[in-house]
């Protein structure tokens, strides 16, 4: 069974905590984890681009000239590709046509995968007194950070309720990133070196990702 050890804000190694080993003892192949980021990255994308084909664009509902004797080119709309101001020919449309999905099984194992390598490298921090603080500190917080030693790395806060106090005190540290528990995602884990969290939410994260 994985043990971790516990830190007060001061800084100072308050004991160890037992992790359940079916989620922080776990291993997945590279293909697997890649293949979570690529669906992650892919859904993430917003197209915002947005062009009108001829069927799209207002008017155009009269035919320019009589088919023939004019001795101009043929035309059956002013919408058309070809004119000014008509439709425009294959270009980017505003519906997300990338979106993927994944087994939840296989994106859970993934996520599990990447907290247990967090966990080997003892990148994983849990805090027993952050429900303590009564107001917002982003020196206290900085001070925390550079007593462990990790605050010129890329940390990562798992959030729960009654710990926006904490989320405001890390707010503003550069390299230092807050999300919710129920929003963890493994683009977020896997662009973090280490990971922070409340003592009292192990048990939440450890029932989310089984």
């Amino acid at each position: 069974m994985p043990k971790v050890k516990t830190y007060n804000l001061e800084g100072v190694e308050t004991g160890v905590v037992d992790l359940d080993d079916k989620v922080f003892n776990e291993s997945a192949k590279s293909e697997l984890i890649w293949q979570v980021v690529r669906v992650a990255q892919a859904n993430k994308r917003q197209p915002l681009a947005h062009t009108k084909d001829r069927g799209d664009v207002r008017g155009g509902g009269k035919k320019p000239w009589r088919q023939k004797g004019t001795g101009r080119a043929r035309h059956g709309s002013i919408r058309s590709p070809l004119w000014k101001g008509g439709g425009v020919t294959f270009g980017p449309l505003k519906e997300n046509v990338t979106k993927l999905s994944i087994p939840s099984k296989m994106k859970k194992k993934a996520l599990r995968a990447v907290v247990s390598d967090r966990v080997k490298d003892e990148k994983f921090i849990v805090i027993d007194d952050l429900g303590k603080i009564e107001k917002p500190s982003t020196k206290k917080m900085a001070e925390f950070l550079k007593k462990l030693k990790i605050a010129s790395r890329k940390v990562l806060f798992i959030s729960d309720k009654g710990l926006e106090k904490t989320i405001l005190s890390l707010r503003n540290l550069s390299k230092t990133k807050s999300i919710r528990l129920e929003n963890i995602n493994i683009l977020d884990l896997m662009g973090s070196s280490v990971i922070i969290i409340a003592k009292d939410s192990i048990k939440k994260l450890e029932k989310q990702m089984s």
